[in-house]
C-alpha cells in the first residue's frame, strides 16, 4: 500500500515531468487491460478531476459545519505562531479569557468562508493535463491534492483573501484581534507587534481545507463505497486492478 504523504506545509513533490511518454502508455496498456471496457486517458483526467470536485465538496462541508475548524485538532487554527509571546503575555496578565475568544472567533471565520470555498478550488482544477492524470492515479493517494496545492496556491488564495477577510469581520475576529494587540501593546517594555491577520487566517483555513481534500481523496482510492459516481468507478476501479 502506498504511504498518504502529508505535513503542515505539504511536501510538493509531484511534477508531471516523473511521467515519461514510455510510462504513460505502460500505464495505458496495464489499465486497458482489465475487464469492464477500456478507460481511455481522457476518462482518467475527467476522474480524477472529479475525484477532487467531490473531495473539495466533502471537505468544505466538514469544515463550513459549526466547529469544523475550532473542535478538529488536524485543522484547528491557533493564536498566530510567529507572535506566540503576545498570547503568553495576555495570559500571564491576567487577559486569557480575551484571548479565547479570539481564537473562537478566529476559526468560526474559517468555517464560514469554508462555505464559499468550492467554487474557487473547482474552478482551478480545470488545467489539469492528460500527462497530469496519468501521473497522479499512479501516485500517493493525496497526489491529485498535491497536484491542486502545487498548481492552484496562488490564485485560490487571492480569490480566498477577500472572503476570509468578511467573514473575520462577520464573526468579530477582527474586532477582538485589534483589542488583543492594541492592549498587549500597552503593556511597557513589550516588542509592538501588528501581524496581519487577514493573510495569517487565509493560510491556515486553506491549509485546513487542504488537508481535508487530501483525506477524502485517500478514502475515494481505497474504499469502493466513496466512489459515488460510474467514472470514479471505473477509473479508481482499473487503478486498483492494473
Amino acid at each position: 500500500m502506498r504511504k498518504i504523504v502529508y505535513s503542515s506545509f505539504f511536501a510538493l513533490a509531484l511534477g508531471a515531468s516523473a511521467c515519461t511518454v514510455a510510462d504513460i502508455q505502460r500505464t495505458v496498456d496495464g489499465v486497458m487491460a482489465g475487464t469492464g471496457g477500456a478507460v481511455t486517458r481522457e476518462e482518467v483526467a475527467s476522474g480524477l478531476r472529479q475525484a477532487l470536485e467531490v473531495g473539495i465538496r466533502n471537505g468544505s462541508g466538514q469544515a463550513s459545519q459549526e466547529d469544523g475548524y475550532y473542535k478538529n485538532s488536524l485543522i484547528r487554527i491557533p493564536f498566530p505562531q510567529d507572535v506566540q509571546r503576545v498570547e503568553n503575555t495576555l495570559r500571564q496578565v491576567g487577559l486569557g479569557n480575551e484571548v479565547d475568544k479570539f481564537i473562537l472567533t478566529l476559526n468560526r471565520g474559517a468555517e464560514d468562508a469554508a462555505k464559499s470555498a468550492v467554487p474557487i478550488f473547482v474552478s482551478a482544477i480545470k488545467q489539469m493535463t492528460i500527462q497530469d492524470a496519468w501521473a497522479i492515479l499512479k501516485g500517493e493517494k493525496d497526489a491529485a491534492t498535491q497536484y491542486l496545492i502545487r498548481t492552484t496556491s496562488p490564485q485560490v488564495r487571492d480569490a480566498f483573501l477577500p472572503i476570509v477577510q468578511k467573514s473575520l469581520e462577520k464573526t468579530n475576529a477582527t474586532r477582538y484581534y485589534t483589542d488583543i494587540v492594541t492592549q498587549y501593546n500597552k503593556i511597557p517594555l513589550v516588542q509592538k507587534v501588528n501581524p496581519d491577520l487577514d493573510q495569517y487566517a487565509t493560510q491556515k483555513a486553506m491549509d485546513g481545507l487542504f488537508l481535508l481534500i487530501a483525506q477524502e481523496e485517500a478514502n475515494i482510492r481505497e474504499n469502493p463505497v466513496a466512489r459515488t459516481t460510474d467514472l470514479l468507478r471505473r477509473v479508481f476501479t482499473k487503478e486498483n486492478q492494473s
